[in-house]
């Protein structure tokens, strides 16, 4: 691959194995966390310095437009260029009702889903050049609108529909663009979750609401796919869409 990747919530889950996937395929990688979350960054970074390639770790808060501006700039002048842009990080809580859902948390949820999405794209686009690649993580909560996610499904519907028309707008300069939805994976974000109960995250991605496979998937399942999307010698002609990963289900949208 001989390129350099932007991995936003890189430290853990799915960001973690992007980015060692990436590394294995001869990537190096910046990878953006919040700093509570170092000790888990620095993991990933020995992960991916073992496969002989660069980790650059980067803190910093994406609900904070000068971060993600900081980010891209970062990137490129201490890993000299910026070729995969992956947006990932995110943020959930679950809710019993809509009248839970206050102001500061939907704001919280789009912010750091939708609106970073938006800033890291405007900051890359400027310094990649025909053959880049953008990458943001969608969900089957987009299709599926499960009740108790309603702000969080609401931002996995707006990045499918972003990605759609940046795909347009970014094809011309020879930017492809495009989402990857996975279905129920195991990642601390699961754990993290405040309105949900550790027995249940226990129960995560099995009963009546488990994919045909029967189980959720591993990060390192959908890892794949992103390196699939970041590749031009392999999905050149990809652009614009929402690659479901979902264990089966085949919801469309």
């Amino acid at each position: 691959m001989d390129k350099v990747a932007l991995i936003t919530g890189g430290d853990s889950g799915i960001g973690r194995a992007v980015a060692v996937l990436f590394a294995r395929e001869g990537c190096d990688v910046a990878i953006n966390f919040l700093d509570a979350e170092r000790a888990d960054a620095e993991e990933t970074r020995q992960v991916v310095e073992m496969e002989g390639r660069r980790c650059l770790l980067l803190p910093g808060d994406l609900r904070d437009p000068r971060v993600c501006r900081d980010l891209v700039e970062q990137t490129v002048r201490r890993l000299g260029q910026l070729d995969v842009l992956v947006s990932n990080a995110a943020w959930q809580n679950r809710k019993q009702s809509i009248e839970e859902l206050s102001d500061a948390e939907l704001e919280r949820t789009f912010e750091t889903n939708v609106y970073a999405y938006v800033r890291l794209v405007k900051a890359a686009m400027r310094h990649m050049k025909p053959g880049a690649a953008i990458i943001a993580t969608s969900s089957e909560t987009a299709f599926d609108g499960p009740e108790e996610l309603p702000d969080y499904s609401a931002t996995k519907g707006a990045i499918n529909t972003l990605t759609k028309s940046l795909a347009r707008q970014l094809i011309p300069k020879g930017i492809r663009v495009n989402a990857v939805a996975p279905g129920p994976v195991w990642t601390p974000l699961n754990a993290a979750d405040r309105g949900t109960s550790p027995k249940r995250v226990a129960k995560f991605g099995a009963g009546k609401t488990s994919p045909p496979i029967k189980r959720p998937a591993q990060p390192e399942e959908l890892a794949p796919a992103y390196v699939f999307l970041a590749s031009e010698a392999d999905s050149s002609y990809v652009a614009g869409q929402v690659l479901r990963v979902m264990g089966g289900k085949t919801s469309g949208g």
